[in-house]
Formats: C-alpha cells, sequence, structure tokens
C-alpha cells in the first residue's frame, strides 16, 4: 500500500470526519470509498452515450453501514 500525505482545507477536513463518524468509518476509509466511488462514477459517465468524462457525475448514495 501507498503512503500518500495530501493537505486539506479545514472546512473540507471537517466534512470528511463528520461522514466518516456518521458512516461509522475511519476518516482514511471514508477518503477511499469517496474516491473509489468518485473514479466509478466518473467511469461509468464516461461510458454513457454524451458523457463527457471532463464533467464530474453525481456521486450514488453510500449504503446505510448501521446495518452492518
Amino acid at each position: 500500500m501507498v503512503n500518500f500525505n495530501v493537505r486539506f482545507p479545514d472546512d473540507l477536513h471537517a466534512r470528511v470526519r463528520t461522514q466518516a463518524a456518521a458512516d461509522r468509518r475511519s476518516i482514511n476509509s471514508e477518503i477511499l470509498y469517496l474516491i473509489e466511488v468518485g473514479l466509478a462514477a466518473v467511469l461509468a459517465d464516461a461510458g454513457s452515450p454524451g458523457g463527457d468524462p471532463t464533467t464530474p457525475a453525481l456521486l450514488p448514495e453510500k449504503p446505510d453501514s448501521s446495518s452492518a
């Protein structure tokens, strides 16, 4: 696994921290999840007719982690 350092603006860090707590995940796991979902959405949009890979796609809803 690659160790990668990134700087976040304070407001974005707070949003990720809040979402991670709501999903009962670590901040690191939440960031990885969001990257995976975002990349999957971009790939799906790029493959659709008229899809523009330079335009961000809307993220799908996350599964409810409280039932696990």
